[in-house]
């Protein structure tokens, strides 16, 4: 049998190509610190644009844009305030000022926990959705462990869960205290005002 001769040049053109010859990875991206301003005080966040592309790019759109200053936290879910459900959450939910003129920005792919490996636990902040591939501004943050609310978790009937993109690092006391200011049925009385969304350099 004759053994041929592969020339050089083709194979470090298999080299490179190939999946046995891998090239050093990307360095991985540092998550972003982003700092919520609220009346009732302040809180910091950790957005992990690695493993959540898609939702930490949009959401930081959102911040960098201003375009959730003199917004408000409107929504507070406790046990006893969601009669209706058989799956219930703890969350407090927020968003841009709905009066605002200017336009929210499409709606995103849903990047599910099952792909970025981001529980919904207690602090993480997540995209607020009705079905699969159509949240855009508002988001919620979970008040201890939410398993339901993970890719396969029932909270929502599709099954898909929802869009978890990074957590509170700094300031859990505030949100808290929202969660716990007064409301009617779920919606907060009067809302709390977000002054400022920034990040933190």
């Amino acid at each position: 049998m004759r053994t041929r001769c592969v020339p050089t040049a083709v194979l470090l053109a298999l080299c490179f190509g190939s999946a046995g010859c891998r090239a050093d990875p990307p360095p991985a991206e540092d998550p972003v610190r982003v700092v919520v301003e609220t009346e009732l005080g302040a809180f910091e966040l950790e957005v992990d644009i690695e493993r959540a592309p898609v939702t930490a790019t949009n959401f930081l759109r959102y911040a960098d844009g201003g375009l959730y200053d003199d917004g408000t936290f409107f929504r507070t879910v406790h046990a006893e305030n969601q009669p209706e459900d058989s799956i219930r959450i703890a969350v407090v939910q927020g968003g841009r000022n709905p009066e605002t003129e200017t336009e929210s920005f499409p709606p995103i792919a849903l990047e599910r926990t099952s792909e970025t490996g981001i529980p919904h636990e207690d602090g993480t902040i997540s995209m607020a959705r009705g079905g699969p591939d159509t949240a855009t501004q508002s988001f919620f943050i979970c008040i201890g462990d939410q398993p339901s609310l993970d890719f396969g978790g029932m909270r929502n009937p599709d099954g898909q869960g929802f869009a978890a993109f990074g957590r509170v690092v700094d300031g859990m006391d505030v949100v808290l205290a929202i969660h716990r200011a007064p409301y009617e049925e779920q919606q907060l009385t009067p809302p709390v005002r977000i002054l400022r969304v920034y990040r933190n350099e």
